[in-house]
């Protein structure tokens, strides 16, 4: 039972599209609402898409760069909130978290698809 526990959890921390589309599906089902469920995938998938390309790292160049990760993520909230102050004179932290977490999405699902096809040809140059 634990190893199939521990093989659901390592699929889904290296394979953070299943996260979308089983979040998606579920609170598809509970919310009946298309927009809401979309948005709280893409939440909830952040943070593997997060754990993913940290350990795609790990895996291509065995270094770990979590320090690195936890700064680009402190740096790219400060811009938030700098930007939410300067364009409304106030800091709404519920607007800033939204928009941090959101291109953190962006930009985390692309250095995600981009780490996965640079080590797939990574790998078929070294066979």
């Amino acid at each position: 039972m634990i190893n199939l526990f521990s093989t659901f959890v390592a699929t889904i921390v290296t394979v953070p599209i299943l996260v979308i589309f089983i979040v998606y599906w579920i609170s598809r089902i509970v919310t009946k609402n298309k927009k809401k469920s979309l948005h709280l995938s893409v939440d909830i998938s952040t943070l593997f898409f997060i754990i993913a390309v940290h350990f795609s790292i790990m895996v291509i160049w065995e270094k770990s760069v979590l320090w690195i990760i936890l700064l680009l993520l402190i740096f790219i909230a400060s811009i938030f909130v700098f930007l939410q102050w300067k364009i409304n004179n106030e800091i709404i932290f519920k607007k800033v978290w939204k928009g941090f977490w959101r291109f953190n999405f962006l930009l985390f699902s692309f250095s995600y698809f981009s780490l996965i096809i640079f080590g797939l040809v990574q790998r078929l140059n070294n066979l």
